[in-house]
């Protein structure tokens, strides 16, 4: 099946480009994208990958949403205070596009969980702002062989990395243990909203270019932004390591 007349318009502007095309365009309609955590980092990721037509998103969150979230989780309004995120979620993205087929899982992710839900999916988005969490979202997104991109945020810095498992490295291969930016969160040291909109941003950059298998993912390389100079930087990781747990398969489940 093809592309509907309304769908040729509503996605015209990004058909055109060659990389793309219509081809792509189908690609991405049948893709299957799950987004852990409906938080900052979450917000512009799932209205970029729906406003392009990723045919299913899955959202992952048990929270309800609070004022303080708002001056950056921008997929909320005043509207939606107290109301579970992940059913706000669904209610915006439907508005916005009905192409898009959302799925809601109202409940914290974790070992009793994680592979009931992330098996349909093929490309998993880490929203979570916990570190203990996105280990469990990197080990078993390695175990499972699901394409994940990592983002976190804090302060004025942020980072992206994108991990492709048996092919790259992996969060734990960078980080070995929690670093020490990331210990506390965001309610204890306050967090930019500029600059997990830009983080948030490339996170979407990078789905959507691993769905249309473009361009050069953020594989063996963290992508870091500093809000406050307005710099990007790289810091390149030497390949998949051989005695990381995650990559050996070791510690998911212990």
């Amino acid at each position: 099946m093809g592309l509907t007349d309304k769908q040729l318009e509503r996605y015209s502007r990004q058909i055109v480009l060659p990389e793309l095309g219509h081809k792509g365009q189908m690609k991405l309609l049948s893709a299957k994208v799950l987004v852990v955590g409906a938080g900052g980092l979450s917000s512009a990721v799932l209205m970029y990958l729906a406003s392009s037509g990723v045919g299913e998103i899955g959202v992952v969150d048990y929270d309800t949403v609070d004022l303080t979230n708002l001056h950056r989780q921008i997929i909320y309004d005043i509207n939606d205070l107290n109301k579970s995120k992940v059913f706000s979620v669904k209610e915006k993205i439907k508005k916005l596009n009905p192409d898009v087929k959302i799925k809601v899982f109202e409940e914290k992710l974790d070992k009793s969980n994680i592979e009931k839900i992330f098996k349909d999916y093929e490309i998993i988005v880490d929203g979570l702002d916990n570190f203990n969490d996105k280990f469990l979202l990197n080990d078993y997104s390695i175990l499972l062989n699901k394409k994940l991109v990592h983002a976190g945020a804090i302060g004025f810095e942020g980072q992206v990395l994108t991990v492709i498992p048996k092919q790259s490295a992996c969060l734990r291969c960078y980080f070995p243990e929690i670093p020490a930016d990331f210990r506390e969160s965001c309610k204890d040291l306050g967090v930019f909203g500029p600059c997990v909109g830009v983080i948030s941003t490339i996170q979407a950059n990078e789905v959507i270019k691993l769905i249309l298998e473009v361009g050069k993912p953020l594989t063996n390389r963290v992508l870091k932004f500093n809000a406050l100079d307005g710099t990007f930087y790289e810091f390149k990781i030497q390949g998949k390591n051989n005695t990381c747990p995650s990559c050996s398969y070791t510690t998911c489940r212990n």
